[in-house]
């Protein structure tokens, strides 16, 4: 007698019958599916119940799908959204590859398809694949919705044309292609034929799914060339022939609103869209240059959440430091750093851990990089002669408690910011500073009195970003000497650690690392500091007699915890 799936997921996995039932309890009344159930209550995991689901249904579980037998075309046959929504996928059909039966090992009779599966249930949906991809013989098998979803993006991304076809593919009179643009929601979604149209949507998809932050398009004398910034590098994407210029920024002059005819005047513009299930804001610019106009494009992922401090990587003494600052009722709280260190980004997440509905926050800033439920933000803009020192007096009139300002340009905004310091509220800004001490020179410099220093800064940050490597493909290795030397890491420090090397793999592009995180240094104003800043504002002897660990200090303990690389720690820091 065949046993019920209850008696097999019972008997396979470690679940106990009580809380089955409570399981098919909340299934029965609000509908949800029954395994995600009982993940989402961790009583067992993915695996554990495709596998039961496969005893029960006689179809063999692959934990993972063989990414190399994707069907290459399988986009031009079967819309990926349907493919999303029933989480299945077909793999390498016999007649793409003779060895196809063979290298799968599925079943000793013939089939024209591999189809894996995440629910054995959904047999509508599977008869309407089979139908489309037009296959006879065919074998099933479960497997976990990530392993299907990364066959599907993989898939799709082989039957897309690449950068370099769509070149060859262009004809050298676009001129009139421009005038035909029509817009559309989502990037993905657009089947236009024009093959201008066609290489911007792939440029800027292609490095949404790289994670990239920035988007170069670069004029020469003979050429031309799109590079890409991911992880604060850049990295050629393409070089496509002299002629194709013009008529690709063309295109992204009116995706961006911009005066096309203008060409000879800097221009800033703003798109936005949906790259999949992405929100994508992207800011333009172009300058003119003596080959043609220069372009760049800065993706803002709109779709990803803000970062809580806990997730940001600092260390846990920075973080009690700098925790206890952000919980100081007034004075001035200062990031500092090159562009690019997210020192915004550190802020969003000071203003998020403060975020509270008994206090008024109030932002300015140029531009609004995400938007923060239950903080009001006001957007600079020159043009109406709204600047960061006007929209700073009109916000210390609106009671606010927190103020952030996005960046310190001016004697005017540094004096209003001073004086909302000292008049009780808590201030936030950044500065471009190569580390925490060189901000009181910069504040003197712009024309702050020290006094005013002393009595309203309370703490300055200064970031960097060192990139992760990546988990998939790095590598231990013994560094040499001359290495730990350049670091000043000492040998006894080195008994515990192991030290890994970039690699590079599929996951992270074979850049070998993926993501990034933040290496600080925190001054803290005490009464040393205050009283030396009314004698002197030389950034070394500020710096030497605030005794704290520098940037260097913090990408060693990164290193040898093993998430970042020697080198990384070099090259974003500057041993003064």
């Amino acid at each position: 007698m065949k046993q019920t799936f209850s008696q097999a997921l019972l008997n396979y996995s470690k679940i106990s019958e009580d809380d089955y039932n409570e399981a098919v309890k909340i299934h029965d009344e609000k509908g949800d599916d029954l395994g995600d159930i009982l993940i989402r209550k961790k009583l067992v995991t993915e695996e554990i119940y495709l596998e039961a689901l496969g005893i029960f249904y006689n179809i063999e579980f692959w934990p993972s799908l063989p990414m190399e037998d994707v069907s290459g075309d399988l986009t031009n046959r079967v819309p990926i959204h349907f493919l999303k929504q029933y989480m299945m996928v077909p793999l390498r059909c016999k007649h793409e590859s003779a060895e196809s039966e063979k290298e799968l090992h599925i079943s000793k009779r013939p089939c024209d398809c591999i189809i894996a599966i995440h629910d054995p249930t959904s047999f509508h949906s599977l008869d309407d694949l089979v139908r489309i991809i037009d296959v006879e013989n065919y074998e099933v098998v479960l497997s976990t919705k990530d392993s299907i979803l990364s066959a599907i993006n993989i898939s799709y991304d082989m039957s897309r044309d690449s950068a370099q076809q769509l070149v060859q593919d262009m004809e050298e009179d676009g001129s009139t292609i421009i005038s035909e643009i029509e817009e559309t929601a989502d990037l993905l979604d657009d089947t236009s034929d024009a093959p201008i149209i066609k290489l911007v949507n792939h440029i800027i998809s292609q490095s949404v799914k790289a994670r990239a932050s920035d988007i170069h398009i670069e004029p020469y004398q003979n050429s031309f060339n799109v590079r890409h910034r991911v992880d604060g590098i850049l990295y050629d994407m393409l070089s496509p022939p002299k002629w194709i210029q013009a008529n690709l920024i063309a295109r992204i002059k009116v995706m961006s609103k911009l005066n096309i005819a203008e060409k000879r005047l800097p221009q800033d513009g703003r798109i936005e869209l949906k790259v999949g299930d992405q929100d994508i804001d992207i800011r333009v610019s172009t300058i003119p240059t003596f080959f043609g106009e220069r372009v760049v494009m800065r993706l803002l992922n709109k779709s990803g959440s803000i970062l809580s401090l806990n997730d940001l990587g600092i260390d846990p003494d920075l973080l009690a430091t700098l925790k206890k600052l952000v919980s100081y009722p007034n004075g001035i709280i200062l990031m500092t750093g090159p562009t690019g260190s997210g020192k915004t980004t550190s802020l969003y997440s000071i203003l998020s851990s403060i975020n509270k509905p008994d206090i008024n926050i109030i932002t300015i800033e140029d531009p609004i990089e995400y938007q923060l439920q239950g903080i009001s933000q006001i957007q600079v803009n020159p043009k109406i002669e709204l600047t960061f020192a006007r929209g700073l007096r009109a916000i210390v009139r609106q009671d606010p408690d927190v103020i952030l300002i996005g960046e310190i340009r001016d004697r005017e905004t540094a004096d209003i910011a001073v004086q909302s310091a000292l008049t009780g509220h808590l201030v936030f800004s950044t500065l471009h500073t190569n580390d925490s001490a060189s901000a009181i020179t910069r504040l003197v410099d712009i024309g702050v009195e020290p006094f005013l220093i002393s009595s309203s800064v309370i703490g300055v940050a200064a970031q960097r970003l060192v990139r992760v490597l990546c988990d998939s493909c790095k590598q231990p290795y013994s560094p040499e000497a001359f290495a730990l030397e350049t670091i000043d890491i000492k040998p006894e420090r080195i008994k515990d650690s192991v030290f890994y090397q970039a690699k590079g793999c599929q996951d992270c592009f074979m850049t070998g690392y993926r993501g990034r995180v933040a290496i600080l240094e925190i001054m803290v104003m005490n009464q040393t500091l205050k009283s030396l800043i009314l004698q002197t504002f030389d950034s070394n002897k500020i710096k030497s007699a605030a005794n704290m660990h520098n940037l260097r200090e913090d990408g060693r303990k990164k290193v040898l915890m093993g998430n970042t690389t020697i080198e990384e720690v070099l090259r974003v820091t500057q041993d003064r």
